[in-house]
């Protein structure tokens, strides 16, 4: 039986819940998660869970923010001007929009409030700041 190691690619079917037990994300309904475990593209608390696992195996872990997606940050919830957005624009609470940044990839943010002068953005993860838990069954050592 394969035991799943750094450098491996796994696949793995995952139910992530809150604490409420309520499920925010699942493979039941879609494909396995495939990764290389070490390349850090996933969640550390995923990755250092997995590792180790045999083929077969199946464990659930709970994964504090500091291994899923960091605290929250309320410096970067920001208040900004109506006119930074286009004419045409409404942002709505719950909308996402890419911002920009200097160097790298765009951040994803949300419109938490808004008021005929200002909109309220948020980029925090909207899972940052939570205590996650995961059911976890390794399919397959590639």
């Amino acid at each position: 039986m394969a035991q799943a190691k750094k450098g491996d690619s796994v696949k793995v079917n995952f139910i992530g819940k809150l604490e409420d037990g309520s499920v925010f994300a699942s493979t039941a309904d879609s494909e396995p998660l495939e990764f290389k475990l070490g390349e850090g593209r996933i969640i550390p608390g995923i990755e250092n869970a997995v590792e180790g696992m045999n083929v077969g195996e199946s464990k659930s872990v709970k994964v504090p923010p500091e291994q899923a997606y960091g605290q929250r940050r309320e410096e970067l919830v920001e208040e900004v001007s109506r006119d930074k957005f286009p004419k045409d624009a409404e942002p709505k609470v719950g909308q996402k929009f890419e911002v920009p940044q200097q160097q790298g990839r765009p951040m994803v943010v949300t419109v938490v409030d808004t008021s005929e002068q200002t909109v309220t953005l948020d980029g925090n993860h909207p899972l940052a700041g939570r205590d996650l838990t995961f059911d976890l069954e390794l399919l397959e050592v590639v």
